[in-house]
């Protein structure tokens, strides 16, 4: 497929019925690679991630960055219009921030800054496959830059920095039993109760950081055990996710835990650390003046975290409703669509 740079909206939809499920993304990639051959810009690629530079010798340079790929579909392709709003996986999360992104790259020729676009893969799968973390590790230059843009779902207000997440397993242990003779026994999975209560009561923390206030999260997302229906357990998991505040470092965030749940076998199953909101940096105030609207907290994890890691500001910018990403009326209201692009072009422009 050829796509068409020239309008943001129609894009979207054309993005959209690419199918690019998180390890599917080559055909989506193949065509923005294509589609990115223009004469200001010099593109790069390794696997399925694209990037486009301009190099103009401005002061300045801004990234833009988004991911190619969506969840797995939940009979919502093709894309179908009604009225303003487009319906479809990935509508929000996030193509219609790719087009705007990809709109942009091919209309702004002479831009008042250096930009540089980022489209790439495997965001939505495991952290050691995410193409952004491939270019971090093997391109590093490419991705410099004093302002970090993420094209992520934000319902057209700037989202800034993120919560940090870890997860952790908690092992118990009983010992086995014909359920027949209980007392012979003890059950493993009963032994979750003083867990799941210390979850429930749980008193998480809001945290205000530049006028942005992250709420933190304690939360039970999977519990395991059993053998048969005539047999007392003796070993149960219950697995727990922290997602915290980006003031606590990953090591504080998993030294909290293991105090409110000291004593327990406790394994580290995943872990990624939060991003300040960095409003202070004058290329981030500059962004924020020019968009005109107030920044509130990043819930949930998103890639601004890579750049923070590397020194660079970076907030989430978008016009999908991160409340429908991943779901199966997932949709966006193309007026926004148009907005972000229009803001994005005063800002760059």
């Amino acid at each position: 497929m050829t796509l068409d740079l020239s309008d943001p909206v129609a894009l979207t939809a054309q993005l959209v019925d690419i199918a690019s499920v998180s390890g599917d993304e080559q055909r989506l990639a193949d065509a923005v690679e294509q589609a990115l051959q223009l004469p200001h810009l010099t593109v790069e690629r390794v696997g399925n991630n694209v990037v486009a530079r301009t190099d103009l010798g401005r002061d300045r340079r801004v990234l833009l960055a988004g991911h190619l790929d969506t969840v797995p579909l939940a009979d919502n392709l093709p894309s179908r219009l009604e009225g303003d709003l487009l319906y479809g996986c990935g509508t929000s999360d996030m193509k219609s921030g790719d087009a705007v992104l990809l709109h942009l790259a091919a209309t702004l020729a002479d831009p008042a800054y250096d930009v540089t676009y980022v489209l790439y893969d495997n965001e939505e799968v495991a952290a050691d496959l995410n193409g952004l973390g491939q270019l971090v590790s093997r391109h590093r230059d490419w991705l410099d830059a004093d302002l970090a843009v993420l094209m992520e779902p934000t319902n057209g207000l700037i989202e800034a920095g993120c919560q940090g997440t870890l997860r952790i397993d908690i092992a118990l242990s009983g010992r086995r039993a014909h359920s027949a003779r209980s007392w012979l026994g003890d059950n493993a999975i009963h032994a979750a109760a003083p867990v799941l209560a210390a979850l429930s009561s749980y008193q998480p923390r809001d945290v205000d950081i530049d006028g942005c206030v992250y709420k933190e999260g304690l939360q039970a997302v999977a519990i395991a055990g059993g053998v048969a229906g005539n047999v007392v357990p003796d070993a149960a998991t219950v697995t727990v996710n922290f997602r915290f505040a980006p003031d606590r470092s990953e090591e504080q965030a998993l030294q909290h835990v293991r105090d409110l749940f000291d004593g327990y076998d406790l394994t580290l199953t995943d872990s990624s650390g939060g991003a300040l909101p960095g409003l202070t940096a004058p290329a981030a105030r500059h962004f924020v003046d020019a968009v005109g609207e107030r920044p509130v907290a990043k819930y949930g994890w998103t890639d601004v975290a890579r750049f923070s890691a590397l020194g660079i500001p970076a907030l989430n910018y978008g016009p999908g409703d991160p409340n429908l990403a991943h779901t199966r009326e997932e949709h966006v209201d193309l007026r926004l669509v148009t907005k972000a692009a229009d803001l994005l072009r005063s800002y760059l422009a």
